[in-house]
């Protein structure tokens, strides 16, 4: 339901466009914000009630398929909601508290957003790349 809060045990997918990948690698500017956006966008994996990470990454792929251009280098990253919220609130500066919040679309239901983030946060893109835990092709 928007606005709920992901569970720690649950997970997440982030799209990463191919210029945040260089030499197969994500790049933390993968997990900042672009000028106007409030909050990061990824997608909740237990959402979609597949049994699978398979059956996910095939789901979301064709969620992103249908509103993005998809480049041949992009790529689908999974994290661990738990991990996200205690290595920023451990490791960084400020001790940040990140929101991981259900914000469904309307074509894409398992939509969510990684809020408390500023444009800037360059140290918690890098704490976020660290906790990655799979990559996926973003392509079919």
């Amino acid at each position: 339901m928007k606005g709920d809060r992901i569970p720690d045990r649950h997970h997440l997918a982030r799209y990463c466009k191919p210029i945040q990948v260089l030499d197969g690698q994500i790049q933390a500017a993968a997990f900042m914000l672009r000028a106007g956006e409030e909050s990061l966008s990824v997608n909740w994996l237990e959402y979609l009630g597949h049994s699978s990470r398979e059956e996910e990454i095939a789901e979301l792929r064709k969620i992103y398929s249908a509103k993005l251009s998809i480049g041949i280098r992009a790529k689908i990253v999974v994290l661990n909601t738990g991990e996200v919220y205690n290595k920023v609130l451990a490791e960084s500066p400020d001790s940040r508290n990140l929101e991981i919040l259900h914000d469904p679309l309307e074509n894409d239901p398992s939509h969510s957003g990684i809020y408390n983030l500023r444009n800037d946060d360059e140290l918690i893109a890098e704490l976020i790349l660290e906790i990655v835990l799979e990559t996926y092709p973003a392509r079919y």
